[in-house]
């Protein structure tokens, strides 16, 4: 599944219909506080797999990572598949969280996602942590602006995101070096 070559990608008509793939699917959807439009974010995401060394089919994934969770599940996934091939649905799914299990805490359910990441291909990770890149640093800036109150928009308030977010750094840490996990450390230290 990896790129061969990705110093010399080319962007086609592939990754042109998965732009326009993603804007439909998330155009009424907004980042928190902000309204930004949602495909700032996915957008953000795709950009940083490029800059990092991704191949043409992890722009894509890049682009189409949260599709599954928040726009149709199996059913966009199969669309996925049909329209941008099997390794670019293998990628989403990688990417994509598991249903929450009744009885299972909000935690427990976000250990058994960072196991699942940990098991991943290095394309799937790489576009994990780009999103979770892209994610802290809007987070960041959240809070230069609205302060200690953009906790309560999220989950697992201040201190599981915290606590999540350190996940993240120990996961990438551990599978890998480069760029984006020094810059998600920065941004880690920055939060707490």
């Amino acid at each position: 599944m990896s790129c061969l070559d990705s110093s010399g990608v080319v962007l086609g008509a592939r990754f042109e219909a998965a732009l326009v793939y993603a804007v439909q699917l998330h155009r009424h959807q907004r980042r928190k506080l902000t309204g930004v439009p949602y495909m700032a974010h996915l957008m953000a995401v795709a950009a940083l797999v490029l800059e990092d060394g991704g191949c043409e089919d992890e722009a894509i994934a890049a682009l189409l990572h949260d599709a599954v969770e928040d726009q149709g599940g199996a059913a966009t996934l199969g669309v996925i598949g049909e329209r941008f091939g099997s390794v670019v649905a293998e990628l989403v799914l990688g990417c994509t969280q598991p249903n929450a299990i009744a009885g299972l805490g909000w935690r427990d359910q976000k250990r058994l996602y960072l196991e699942q990441i940990r098991a991943a291909t290095p394309e799937v990770q790489r576009i994990v942590l780009a999103d979770k890149l892209h994610n802290g640093r809007s987070l960041l800036g959240l809070l230069r602006v609205y302060g200690d109150g953009v906790w309560g928009y999220f989950s697992g308030g201040r201190e599981g995101t915290l606590w999540l977010y350190g996940g993240y750094v120990e996961l990438f840490g551990a599978v890998g070096s480069g760029w984006m996990v020094d810059e998600l450390k920065r941004v880690i230290v920055k939060l707490d």
